[in-house]
């Protein structure tokens, strides 16, 4: 294994910017995104994701020779020899996935790579895209020749925004590569800076499919218990308890109810659907569990609904404050959030619908969403307080028990708060 790596990460968002900090501790990396406004604001200490603190940043300046470079020249790190790709690979309108973030960023890595670098991607991508689809865009702009001149590894990311116990360094990690060697070089580089460990996979192809599956799993068992609290609400049966009652059993698995959005759950099971269609397969319960998952929104929305008609309480014009509107609880990320789902059903419905959440940028939910998101909120201007994201500001601030006696109908998603403090929960 060398001892003179010098690497460049490609993306610095919730995957990138910590891995980038993580090597920078012990070599030189250069951190490149297309956002010079993401770059400005890393080189001022400010990271819009809250992942990586001020602290943090300035412990990684780069000196000595090792340390952290941001740039939005991919040109500058024509000096590294290990390349780490992390952009994001979303999903379009029609659910279908979409590549051009990870194709982009290989046409820019195959410009600049030298003979002897190796190229390893950690976005999420379908069993076998990085050695189909990538490596002859690296092989074409780079006039190289792969597991001749250079080589590639997978390594799939397994960042939890928003959590500050299970960081990039104590998730245990994934890596394979495109030779026996390249492998275990890959699986040793990861080993410098993962105290939990790594796992060297056969292929790059199994690490590929190990990643979709691992949150494909996780949707199809929360649609299971989505599933299972629109059942138990036809019957007047409290799921939660229904749930915490079956966990009294050794094997039972705690999954909850909830919308399923974010980047990679939300996201995932399409890449390995389309995969399996491509060879003429068509799966079924992947994608019976995507489509009840997308559902959620619109299914609790139209519980308030009824919930508020039960009350007598006027819909169109009535005014419901939704607590939340990240794709998770403490994070500022609203991108593929389901909590929009609601709040446009209960628009349909001619409700008048504001947010409040701490942890976002109001001008940018009104960009994106055109939603307003009140700073100061007076709950008893509100008919409807729906909990869509459990902050824990609001677990910590908010006296759910006390707005709810006062007659204002709180309807809990997450189903974290006790049940005697709410209206009715999913």
């Amino acid at each position: 294994m060398k001892n003179n790596y010098s690497i460049g990460i490609i993306g610095l968002g919730y995957v990138g910017l910590p891995l980038a900090v993580a090597f920078a501790k012990k070599f030189k990396v250069i951190g490149f995104d297309i956002s010079a406004e993401r770059v400005a604001a890393l080189n001022q200490g400010h990271d819009a994701t809250l992942e990586i603190s001020k602290d943090q940043l300035k412990n990684v300046e780069h000196k000595d020779g090792i340390g952290l470079i941001f740039t939005t020249d991919i040109a500058e790190l024509q000096s590294c020899n290990v390349y780490i790709i992390t952009v994001p690979t979303p999903i379009d309108k029609h659910h279908q996935p979409d590549l051009s973030p990870i194709l982009k960023a290989s046409e820019s890595v195959g410009a600049v790579i030298n003979s002897g670098d190796i190229v390893i991607y950690e976005s999420t991508v379908y069993p076998g895209a990085t050695e189909e689809v990538c490596v002859p865009i690296l092989e074409a702009f780079s006039k190289l020749t792969f597991n001749k001149d250079f080589y590639v590894g997978y390594s799939p990311e397994r960042i939890n925004p928003g959590d500050k116990e299970h960081t990039v360094d104590k998730i245990l990690k994934v890596t394979s590569g495109s030779t026996a060697e390249v492998a275990n070089e890959i699986n040793a580089l990861y080993g410098l800076i993962i105290s939990a460990g790594t796992y060297l996979a056969p292929s790059i192809k199994i690490a590929e499919a190990a990643k979709v599956i691992e949150n494909s799993q996780r949707d199809i068992n929360i649609a299971f218990v989505n599933e299972l609290a629109i059942i138990f609400n036809k019957l007047g049966i409290d799921t939660h308890e229904v749930l915490k009652a079956a966990g009294t059993k050794w094997n039972f698995l705690p999954f909850k109810p909830g919308l399923v959005g974010g980047h990679c759950i939300g996201v995932d099971p399409y890449y390995l659907a389309q995969k399996a269609q491509s060879v003429g397969y068509h799966p079924e319960i992947i994608l019976a569990g995507r489509k009840l998952n997308d559902s959620m929104g619109i299914y609790v929305a139209n519980e308030i609904i009824k919930k508020l008609v039960d009350l007598d309480i006027k819909i169109k014009g009535s005014r419901v404050l939704v607590l939340g509107i990240t794709f998770k609880e403490n994070c500022p990320d609203i991108r593929n959030t389901k909590v929009i789902d609601i709040i446009r059903e209960l628009q349909s419905f001619g409700v008048t619908v504001e947010v409040h959440d701490p942890w976002v940028d109001a001008n940018q939910v009104q960009r994106l969403y055109g939603v307003k998101n009140i700073k100061e909120v007076v709950f008893s201007e509100y008919q409807g307080i729906i909990h869509a994201v459990a902050h824990q500001v609001f677990l910590d601030t908010i006296d759910f028990e006390e707005i709810n006696q006062a007659g204002t109908f709180v309807f809990d998603v997450k189903g974290t708060l006790p049940i005697q403090h709410v209206s009715a929960r999913l």
